[in-house]
């Protein structure tokens, strides 16, 4: 009898096909995730599960899933997976490490230049109709700014790297762990104070959890440009609307929500809507990713490492 492999959204056919070479598979049509009674129902006598940043796996979930053996996530952070919980049941949880890296800081530059240049205001003016140039939406460019990276990992380093070649006039770093000799490395404190663009690209572990809060953000220096792409809930999204209102804050940009972050029993049910009903927002619906080469390899990285799980074989991406 072949395993069962539950895939929780729709996925490239090449990669299904990958798939049905070592088991029976259940996909969700998607786009929109299974509630979690249709969850539980399909992983009750699953083998295998490939995860989406939609999903999370809790013990809860596990106990529905009496025969699981491994998790193949497509995605890069697992924040929503307990890892402790699935190593108690035996639980392989795999993950890609670095496909997401480039896309995502391109889509950082992407947000940081849309929220600095006014891009969204300056479409709708056009559309409303558009009669020549007029003295109007000047904003910040990023040639001769000061700019901050919080989190030196994979994609803030990449995000470095793009910030390199747009003449910037000072690229800041910060990050306990990690020390680069072509930025400076700086406090958090000295980052927002002096920055005026800061980019987040920091894990959600238990001490980033609101990294970024009232306090930080009465010392950020007046107009920044914030750029998340990390997780959401590094940002206390309530605190970004208070500097935004009382304009400490230039503009907000993110591709990561507070809301998404589904393991956290206290998180919102929703953006905050004085973030959904401001003008100096950049709000993208966690695209990071989403180019469809680099789709494609996360998805069949992710197979693969479904497939190697169930036949025994040695694993590289384990989520540790």
């Amino acid at each position: 009898m072949m395993p069962k492999i539950v895939v929780t959204q729709p996925i490239h056919e090449e990669v299904l096909a990958r798939l049905m070479q070592v088991g029976e598979v259940v996909m969700n049509p998607g786009p929109e995730p299974w509630s979690e009674a249709e969850l539980h129902r399909h992983l009750k006598d699953a083998d295998a599960m490939m995860a989406f940043m939609s999903d999370r796996v809790d013990q809860r979930t596990l106990l529905h899933a009496p025969r699981l053996k491994t998790i193949a996530c497509a995605l890069k952070g697992y924040d929503n997976f307990d890892l402790r919980a699935c190593a108690q049941a035996g639980v392989s949880v795999t993950f890609v490490p670095d496909l997401l890296t480039e896309p995502t800081a391109e889509l950082a530059i992407g947000l940081a230049i849309a929220a600095g240049r006014n891009v969204l205001q300056g479409d709708a003016a056009t559309r409303a109709g558009y009669s020549g140039w007029r003295p109007a939406l000047y904003g910040t460019g990023l040639h001769g700014s000061v700019a901050s990276v919080i989190g030196l990992g994979k994609v803030g380093q990449a995000i470095l790297a793009r910030l390199a070649g747009f003449g910037c006039a000072r690229l800041l770093g910060v990050d306990p762990r990690v020390r680069l000799d072509q930025v400076e490395m700086v406090t958090l404190d000295e980052a927002f104070s002096t920055s005026d663009y800061v980019f987040l690209a920091v894990p959600l572990v238990s001490d980033t959890r609101h990294l970024v809060d009232s306090r930080v953000l009465q010392l950020s220096k007046k107009g920044q440009i914030l750029v998340n792409v990390g997780r959401g809930s590094v940002v206390d999204e309530r605190a970004v609307v208070d500097a935004l209102a009382n304009e400490q804050l230039g503009a907000y940009a993110a591709d990561v929500y507070e809301m998404e972050d589904w393991l956290l029993p206290d998180r919102p049910r929703e953006i905050h809507p004085g973030l959904i009903n401001n003008a100096r927002t950049v709000l993208t619906p966690h695209i990071g990713s989403a180019v469809r080469r680099v789709r494609f390899e996360i998805e069949m990285r992710a197979a693969e490492n479904l497939v190697r799980a169930l036949r025994g074989e040695s694993l590289s991406d384990v989520a540790v």
